[in-house]
C-alpha cells in the first residue's frame, strides 16, 4: 500500500545536499538525514552528515554505507538532538528516482532522498520510501522550508 509521507528539510540542509552532490561530480555523493520524526505535519530534517562513498562497484554510480560509517551517522544524530531519519545520495546525470540497486539495499523504516546532478549542477531533488514488502519506492512530500522549530539546531555539518 503506497505511503503519503511528508518530509521537510530546512533550506541549510536542501543547500548543503544540493552542493555535496556537485562537488562530488561525476560521482555519487551519500550522506544521512538527522532529524525528527512524529511531528503532526510529517518528519523534519534539519542536519545532514555527509559519509564517503566506500563503493568498490564504482562510485559514478553506486554509493555504499559502511556499517561504521552507519554507526557514526547514528551517533552524531544523537549528538545534535535527533535521529537518524534516513539518507541521500546523488545520481550524477541520471534522475531522482530510484534505481534497481537503490530498491536492493534500502530498508523500510527510512527517507531516501536523491538530487540528480546534471552535467555538475544540482537539479530535482525527490524523497522515496521503500514499501514494508519491499517491492518498490513510493515518493514522498518532499517540503522544502525554513525549520518549523525554533528550539531545533539549525546548523548544517559539512
Amino acid at each position: 500500500m503506497p505511503h503519503d509521507r511528508r518530509l521537510s528539510i530546512a533550506s541549510a540542509v536542501d543547500a548543503a545536499i544540493r552542493r555535496h552532490g556537485q562537488e562530488t561530480y561525476p560521482h555519487e555523493c551519500c550522506g544521512a538525514l538527522v532529524g525528527r520524526s512524529g511531528e503532526a505535519a510529517g518528519a523534519h530534517v534539519f542536519d545532514v552528515v555527509p559519509l564517503p562513498n566506500t563503493t568498490e562497484e564504482g562510485p559514478r554510480r553506486r554509493f555504499l554505507v559502511r556499517p561504521s560509517d552507519y554507526r557514526l551517522a547514528e551517533r552524531r544524530a544523537g549528538e545534535m538532538g535527533g535521529e537518524l531519519l534516513g539518507f541521500y545520495h546523488s545520481h550524477p546525470d541520471h534522475p531522482a528516482r530510484p534505481s534497481q540497486y537503490d530498491l536492493d539495499h534500502a530498508w523500510p523504516t527510512f527517507a531516501y532522498i536523491i538530487v540528480s546532478v546534471a552535467n555538475g549542477a544540482a537539479a530535482d531533488m525527490t524523497v522515496w520510501y521503500l514499501r514494508d514488502d519491499r517491492s518498490s519506492f513510493d515518493e514522498g512530500n518532499l517540503h522544502h522550508g525554513e525549520n518549523p522549530h525554533s528550539d531545533t539546531a539549525a546548523a548544517v555539518h559539512g
